[in-house]
């Protein structure tokens, strides 16, 4: 796959579609590559007339591992913020200057958890970047919204995996956890697609620090009600990585009326795959 040169960064990008459609940018979440969008759902989208790109974050797959330290998680709670080593405008700015490399005035920005986070500060920061939003199981940064359960916390903050095996265990312990308990993932499927993840790239230092920009950014409810695209919100009413209140709140922020999928997690099951790619493109759509 290519790679582009971005905000000083490296990022390696997919392309799916006809290059002279509309295009779609797909930002994924926190620790988790762009083949985590499925080629079926990105083939969907790219059926439904648009340019899809997807992309490993910084930090994540294929693109630029950043030289920096793990982060002190206690003294980043404290409110110690001078170990994080970028911020979520940081992201938002990789998004443009990957748009910049593929000669792409704007598109539409579709983001999933930490990449919804990423969307709403590229919406927020580069207005004129953006075609339509549509967030994705995610949230508005603010602490009072979209916590995750304290049997989520105890499993990502967990010390990282040493080898294949023991990141596979842990992996099916995690989205087992939060994943969509109405439409559950195969044991052997959802293993293999976390030893496939491992075998492409495994960057825990890369999570961490992914996850200390997380918590590191600033509430983004106020910024959000100056957007003025179309824009969607899409969550389900059983994450329990990203509660749904984040959801909510994100959609008041926006002033949509947000789509809750009943017995939805935090993954992307098959059986809802026609639903979600039915909302980001008919929010694409309104956008003209």
């Amino acid at each position: 796959m290519p790679q582009v040169s971005a905000n000083g960064v490296q990022l390696e990008y997919q392309t799916f579609g006809t290059p002279g459609a509309e295009p779609l940018l797909l930002i994924m979440g926190l620790g988790t590559q762009m083949t985590a969008w499925p080629d079926p759902f990105c083939q969907a989208i790219a059926d439904a007339g648009f340019h899809v790109v997807r992309f490993d974050n910084r930090d994540s797959g294929l693109s630029t591992i950043v030289d920096a330290p793990v982060p002190d998680f206690g003294a980043l709670i404290g409110g110690d913020l001078s170990g994080v080593p970028y911020t979520m405008s940081d992201l938002a700015d990789d998004v443009v200057g990957l748009l910049d490399a593929l000669d792409l005035p704007a598109a539409h920005i579709v983001g999933a958890s930490m990449g919804g986070m990423i969307g709403q500060q590229l919406a927020v920061d580069h207005p004129e970047r953006v075609t339509s939003l549509c967030s994705m199981m995610s949230t508005t940064g603010s602490r009072e919204v979209g916590q995750p359960s304290p049997e989520v916390l105890m499993l990502v903050f967990a010390p990282a995996a040493t080898n294949r095996e023991e990141a596979i265990d842990r992996g099916q312990k995690l989205f087992e956890t939060v994943g969509s308990p109405a439409y559950p993932t195969p044991t052997e499927e959802l293993r293999a697609r976390i030893g496939e993840a491992y075998d492409r790239a495994y960057t825990p230092a890369g999570t961490a620090r992914q996850l200390a920009c997380i918590i590191a950014a600033p509430d983004r409810t106020a910024a959000l009600g100056a957007v003025t695209v179309p824009a969607a919100v899409v969550h389900g009413d059983a994450d329990k990585l990203v509660d749904v209140s984040g959801g909510y709140a994100t959609a008041a922020a926006l002033g949509v009326t947000p789509l809750i999928i009943t017995g939805a997690g935090h993954d992307l099951p098959e059986a809802l795959w026609e639903t979600y790619v039915g909302a980001i493109v008919d929010n694409a759509r309104r956008a003209g």
